[in-house]
């Protein structure tokens, strides 16, 4: 097996680390996240950037937060009736895409 290979650098580092941490963020940087948006099974196109967990890390900790602030200030999210109705068609799918599944 090549010294430079992944397979080998994915070796390297369990063997180097048990900090279950460090071995996934070496798996991201790896593999990469996949596909988030669903867009390999619904075919569909996005002009969205998708984040990297690793090269974005701070963004993503920032939209937590923001995100996480807007939920406490208005749970049900009645000043946001276009969030309101995109999260609801967002769980719907995730639902049934689970029943699905099963």
């Amino acid at each position: 097996m090549p010294e430079a290979s992944p397979a080998r650098q994915r070796l390297n580092a369990v063997a180097a680390t048990l900090d279950g941490f460090e071995l996934s963020r070496i798996d991201l940087e790896q593999r990469r996240e996949g596909d988030v948006l669903g867009q390999a099974q619904s075919g569909a196109r996005s002009s969205l950037r998708v984040l990297a967990v690793i090269d974005d890390e701070e963004i993503i900790a920032e939209a937590r937060e923001e995100a996480a602030a807007l939920v406490a200030g208005d749970p049900e999210l009645t000043g946001l009736p276009g969030l309101r109705t995109a999260l609801d068609a967002l769980l719907d799918e995730e639902r049934e895409q689970y029943l699905e599944k099963g």
